[in-house]
Formats: C-alpha cells, sequence, structure tokens
C-alpha cells in the first residue's frame, strides 16, 4: 500500500497519526529514533513535529543538530514520496544545514514542493524549514535529490 494511502486512512482514526509514526519508524528504522509526528502530507507537502527532550538533546541543552537534519530530511522526503508517481524514485545525495538559533520547545517542520513533471533522470531539490513555537526559524534544511523513473523490466 502506497505511504499516502496509509496517511489518508490512519491520520482520521484515533491514534493513527501515533500508529503512522511508528510504522514510518519500522521501514526507516534511523529515521524512528528522533520520534518525530507527521502532522499533513499531501502531493509536494508535508509537516511534522518533534518534541525537545532528554533524547534528542545536546550538550548544550537544545536539539541535537543532526536530529534537526533528521527531522528536515524525513519530512522533504515524505512530501517526495507523496508527490513521485508509480514509477519514479529517488534518492538524496547532498544535504545542506543552516542552523539559525538553538531549537527549544516544540518544533515544526514544514516543505512545500512545486509540482512538476517527474522527469527520466534529473537533479531536484528542495527545502525544509524549522520553526520553535513562537515561529522563529531554527533550521533550515536543503536537500538535492537525484529523481528518475524506474527502468522497465
Amino acid at each position: 500500500m502506497k505511504l499516502l494511502t496509509k496517511w489518508k486512512i490512519l491520520s482520521k482514526l484515533p491514534g493513527g497519526r501515533w500508529m503512522f509514526a511508528r510504522l514510518l519508524g519500522f521501514f526507516v528504522p534511523y529515521t524512528g529514533t528522533i520520534g518525530a509526528k507527521v502532522v499533513s502530507l499531501r502531493p509536494g507537502h508535508a509537516k511534522a513535529t518533534l518534541q525537545d527532550r532528554r533524547a534528542v538533546r545536546n550538550h548544550l541543552g537544545s536539539v541535537h543538530a543532526l536530529a534537526l537534519g533528521n527531522l528536515g530530511e524525513m519530512t522533504l522526503g515524505l512530501a517526495m514520496t507523496a508527490l513521485q508517481p508509480k514509477n519514479g524514485r529517488f534518492i538524496p545525495v547532498r544535504l545542506e544545514l543552516d542552523y539559525v538559533k538553538k531549537a527549544r520547545g516544540l518544533l515544526t517542520c514544514e516543505v512545500n514542493l512545486p509540482y512538476v513533471d517527474w522527469p527520466d533522470q534529473g537533479d531536484w531539490q528542495g527545502e525544509a524549514l524549522i520553526q520553535d513555537e513562537s515561529g522563529d526559524l531554527v533550521c533550515k534544511v536543503i536537500a538535492h535529490f537525484k529523481v528518475g523513473r524506474k527502468s522497465s523490466l
């Protein structure tokens, strides 16, 4: 079952968003380590939250830089997966992270990718913005992807 179909079914159920997050963590184990929750998902758009807690903190008492990178990459990947056609594929090949301020409290990451025709082969770039509860930007994640279509067998 496609990711977007699972989201549409589970997000409407009591505890469904929690279940979706657990499934995501099962299929992508490293991503599951930060405990992010998906808030919304549709083609080219994803929004997720990450609660500041000891498991994702650094020695400075704020959310670890790589937990922020993981949140941004996960949210970008969800938006890309929801956008890709059946015969499409993609892989991130480079991440850029700009840390603007210490990340504390509930963090929200949002991605909005423009709809374009999925190419046979190409390079794409997407941006994820992570904000704190007051709406301040704490981190910007830019991912570079190789995209294309699956070869016919």
